[in-house]
């Protein structure tokens, strides 16, 4: 894995950071395919019950594509007659998005800085996002006259609804932490200083937690957006016996009766 992305797994918590702070953490080839292996191994490691994405520096938490490589692939496309540069696209953002959003277990972003276009995708499609007052969101993508990806199309309509979400995407614009916590972007604002120190406090909480439960619930709430009640009931039914089939339900009940704080297992 290259070292733009490090990728570390402490107690049952993987922690991914973007590490191109002095390109604003910027999404080249070797960041976008570290990314994809440790957002792939994370969602299917049954040692890892909780997931924190992150960055470093304090300006960006990704401005999305690297967009001086991309002028140059672009250029040799032209030369070669071909169109590989967008095939990135397929490569490497869908396979991040999909390891994200399906992991079966809970994924919280630290919004550090700016989170533009990919970056702002990848953001979406954590579970949680605690974000620095001095954050800032932007789609971006209309902006050098691209359509939407990293799942943004998907997440985007169904964190703020589809009218907002085609003003922010027809007319990018920057977006304060403030703007993106009333809107429900950021489930949580906290002064910068603290951001690192408080998510990891969250996601090793997380981690602690009753892992069957929390994929059950992230299962249940994608299933019931697309399908009718009448499925998602039947959906819910099938999720709560295999919940209650864990034995982190059995832990819970008897440290409830013994009231005691329950030590989950993960399974």
């Amino acid at each position: 894995m290259a070292d733009t992305v490090l990728y570390e797994v402490s107690d049952g918590l993987a922690t991914i950071t973007l590490n191109r702070p002095e390109a604003m953490n910027a999404l080249n080839i070797a960041t976008k395919v570290a990314l994809r292996e440790a957002a792939e191994s994370a969602a299917g490691d049954s040692a890892v019950r909780a997931i924190l994405l992150t960055a470093a520096g304090d300006r960006a938490f990704c401005v999305g594509q690297d967009l001086k490589e991309h002028i140059g692939l672009l250029a040799a496309d032209r030369e070669a007659g071909s169109g590989q540069t967008m095939s990135t696209v397929k490569e490497h953002y869908n396979p991040i998005v999909r390891a994200l959003v399906g992991a079966p277990k809970p994924v919280v972003a630290a919004v550090n800085g700016v989170a533009a276009g990919a970056g702002f995708g990848f953001a979406l499609a954590a579970d949680y996002r605690i974000v620095a007052e001095t954050a800032a969101f932007n789609t971006s993508f209309a902006g050098v006259a691209l359509t939407a990806d990293s799942g943004v199309s998907w997440t985007l309509p169904r964190v703020i609804g589809p009218g907002r979400a085609a003003d922010l995407l027809l007319f990018p614009r920057s977006i304060s932490a403030q703007e993106a916590y009333e809107l429900g972007i950021a489930n949580r604002l906290v002064p910068a200083a603290e951001l690192r120190a408080e998510a990891e406090k969250l996601a090793r909480g997380l981690a602690e937690g009753p892992t069957v439960a929390y994929a059950a619930l992230k299962e249940s709430v994608a299933y019931g957006l697309t399908h009718s009640l009448s499925e998602t009931l039947d959906k819910e039914d099938e999720l709560q016996a295999r919940a209650g089939a864990s034995e982190d339900h059995a832990i819970a009940v008897q440290a409830f009766v013994n009231k005691e704080k329950p030590k989950y297992l993960g399974r």
